[in-house]
């Protein structure tokens, strides 16, 4: 693969990543609840630790071996439930749905850019990626599973 392609790739990625802080800081803005601003908090914060990783990737401070590929459980929450619209005080299982759809969004651009390329360290950075939005997706459907069904006394 062509060093400029790459270069485009990372491009496209670094601002995927920008647009995914700002959305998580825009969500942030509007809910009241202090648990579900600190998550989306923490969601803000990773999407700009990826776009570090992928400003030093670019710069050849990193290889793709950097990000490490791990086991993800895929609830698929959102693949089977409606992104509900964004509103002012939304009820806070409703921001985790919106926020698995978005890291599901995430997840998909970069599977299918990976799936564009040749085996080789763009593939991989991509497959990484991917895996690191899947990451987000099953913390977020957790969240949102405990939320909207809650553990109760009778089990």
């Amino acid at each position: 693969m062509k060093e400029k392609n790459l270069g485009s790739l990372i491009d496209i990625a670094i601002e995927r990543e920008e647009e995914a802080y700002g959305f998580y800081m825009g969500l942030h803005d509007r809910i009241e609840d202090k648990s579900v601003k600190d998550t989306l908090k923490f969601l803000a914060d990773e999407e700009q630790k990826h776009k570090e990783f992928l400003v030093s990737y670019r710069e050849g401070r990193y290889g793709s071996d950097s990000l490490r590929l791990t086991d993800v459980v895929d609830y698929k929450i959102a693949e089977y439930l409606e992104e509900p619209d964004i509103k002012k005080d939304m009820d806070s299982k409703d921001v985790y749905l919106v926020a698995a759809h978005r890291e599901l969004q995430s997840y998909n651009f970069y599977k299918a850019l990976a799936d564009l390329h040749p085996d080789g360290e763009a593939k991989k950075m991509l497959l990484k990626m991917a895996n690191e939005e899947m990451k987000h997706k099953e913390k977020v459907e957790y969240l949102y599973s405990n939320t909207a069904f809650p553990q109760t006394a009778g089990g």
